[in-house]
């Protein structure tokens, strides 16, 4: 039997599993995606990240196997996606329900049940202990339920597994010891213990902290663009005071986070969250923003031709390839609604095909466009700036310092 079985091995649960098994931990890692677990036992890790390979050889030389099947462990962690209605902006469960429920079908009796896994405050009361009860099994006695939520970001995954603290949300203090112990084999930050209302809670509010912080910034930066003034340096002296830190505008807001969990509490508390609800409505208005700029610099420079502007970056951050909620798929969308196509995108982490009118080389991409829109600071863009010459730009995230760069 295994110590830890992580069901999931996405962008959490994989880096998890690793870091586990890489510290002396027995893990089974399950996922029903057949080529993906194929993938792992040949030796090949299923995304990029720094630092991931290096964690998954390391891995390999303790113990852990990777299965499609769920396997019987006395600790389960899931890290399954939590989707949510755009339109009720409320989460749907299922997927952490069914991947409960598969773990009850295998698990031996008092087994721990650890949901890494973000959910909307309340979601375990409301529907994982009811479907754990439904089955016949007695919470406390014959299943322990855990929240821990997961608090590290693409690009800095491995660092922010070791170095960030945990939280710890659970039923009774001896079986939040118990967990605190699993992950203190790896985890070198303070590792909280609360109840787990309170867990699930502390997430999704530090991740809309960030959001509403944002949102002040996007702001800002039409306030300031109106009295035609940088709002990156504005920023920057705001700074300066020892209390203030205001974080950098952009073209939107991406990710399965920062742009997601905000919804959760607009959701669940529709007259209570009006100030988390207009921060999400601001950054969502961030790519339109960027349309418009668009529209500006071509009509101020008489370019008419749509096909030689080029948006360079489609992922959601720099220098990693995940999409979700990019704010280069958000304006497409939009352009897609009221402009119709015929732009050119590029993006040197993302496979050729995932938008119309991608460029699949920076050489191409940079001889047919005019105009270049920078929606992601990529380290291969920071190093080409003296081929930008001679084109128009428009640089969302400030990393272009040539002059005559248009800006937010």
């Amino acid at each position: 039997m295994y110590e830890v079985c992580v069901v999931g091995l996405g962008y959490i649960g994989l880096p998890t599993a690793l870091m586990l098994a890489a510290h002396g931990n027995r893990v089974a890692g399950v996922d029903y995606d057949t080529h993906l677990i194929e993938t792992l036992r040949s030796g090949k890790v299923t995304f990029q990240e720094d630092g991931l390979e290096a964690l998954f050889a390391q891995a390999l030389s303790g113990d852990i196997q990777f299965f499609t099947e769920y396997q019987k462990a006395n600790y389960y962690i899931v890290a399954v996606p939590t989707p949510f209605d755009k339109d009720t902006k409320k989460i749907d469960p299922s997927y952490v329900i069914n991947a409960v429920g598969s773990v009850l079908d295998v698990c031996p009796k008092s087994a721990v049940i650890i949901i890494e896994s973000t959910i909307s405050p309340g979601t375990i009361n409301k529907f994982v202990r009811p479907f754990i009860q439904s089955r016949g099994f007695s919470v406390g006695d014959d299943i322990h339920l855990v929240h821990a939520p997961e608090r590290i970001i693409p690009g800095a995954m491995i660092r922010e597994l070791k170095q960030n603290s945990r939280i710890i949300g659970s039923d009774s203090k001896e079986t939040g010891e118990v967990v605190r112990k699993i992950y203190a084999t790896f985890c070198e930050g303070e590792i909280i213990l609360t109840d787990i209302h309170s867990a699930e809670m502390s997430k999704v509010v530090e991740n809309t902290f960030r959001d509403v912080n944002i949102a002040f910034a996007n702001e800002l930066a039409k306030i300031c663009r109106q009295d035609n003034l940088d709002v990156y340096e504005i920023i920057r002296i705001a700074n300066m005071h020892p209390r203030v830190n205001i974080l950098s505008p952009g073209p939107g807001v991406g990710g399965h986070c920062i742009s997601v969990d905000p919804w959760f509490l607009v959701g669940d508390y529709p007259g209570l969250s009006l100030l988390i609800h207009e921060a999400r409505k601001i950054n969502d208005s961030m790519p339109a923003f960027v349309l418009q700029r668009v529209h500006e610099i071509m009509k101020e420079n008489n370019l008419t031709d749509i096909s030689r502007v080029g948006f360079y970056g489609i992922t959601y951050k720099e220098d990693v390839d995940d999409i979700r909620e990019s704010p280069t798929l958000q304006l497409f969308e939009i352009m897609q609604k009221h402009l119709g196509g015929g732009v050119k995108f590029y993006d040197p982490l993302c496979k050729p095909d995932i938008l119309p009118g991608q460029v699949a080389d920076f050489d191409t991409f940079l001889d047919s466009c005019d105009i270049i829109v920078i929606m992601v600071g990529h380290k291969q863009i920071l190093n080409n700036m003296p081929r930008l010459e001679g084109k128009w730009i428009l640089d969302t995230r400030d990393v272009c310092k040539m002059p005559g760069v248009f800006k937010l």
